[in-house]
């Protein structure tokens, strides 16, 4: 075991999962707009947690600070991801993959059988870690995205029954 490996088991262990609030919006403006060139407004983040009965956001903290979000809607058995991003600062640790890993344990646990997206079609990094955690190319949306055109790759993955997760510690059900 190195030195890296402790640090390392300390860090995820003070990594955090919940609901997301009304509260959280400014937090989730700031992650927003580093990660997007087309960032939803605070508005749009308080109609999805206010009046859409579909929609499911979560967050991701770090020592009690909010440094990834990711939200879904969740229709009859399918999730469409609406959202998935972590602060700059605390990208290459995987911690994206634990994001996605969330998102998909909830839905799974909401019923979802399945689960799609869109990612820019120039977005490599996105697609390799969605291939990883077994989405599958499914079509092109053209000219998907409005500041450039650009088109977007759909991705579909099944999901395994919730119980197939196993029993999780401190699960958070996004009810």
């Amino acid at each position: 075991m190195t030195e890296a490996e402790p640090a390392k088991g300390r860090e995820e262990e003070a990594l955090g999962f919940r609901l997301m609030k009304v509260e959280d919006i400014p937090d989730i403006l700031v992650i927003e707009h580093e990660a997007f060139t087309m960032p939803w407004t605070g508005e749009a983040f308080r109609n999805e947690l206010t009046h859409n009965h579909f929609a499911r956001y979560m967050v991701m903290e770090f020592d009690g600070r909010i440094i990834g979000y990711a939200g879904m809607w969740a229709i009859v058995d399918e999730a469409h991801v609406t959202n998935i991003a972590l602060l700059e600062a605390y990208r290459g640790r995987k911690w994206g993959e634990r994001l996605l890993d969330e998102l998909m344990k909830t839905a799974a646990y909401l019923g979802m059988k399945s689960i799609t997206l869109e990612v820019r079609v120039s977005n490599e990094v996105a697609q390799n870690l969605y291939r990883k955690k077994g989405f599958r190319p499914a079509g092109l949306r053209k000219g998907y995205y409005s500041d450039n055109r650009e088109d977007a790759l759909i991705m579909w993955a099944e999901l395994p029954s919730y119980l197939d997760y196993g029993v999780m510690e401190g699960r958070v059900g996004l009810e």
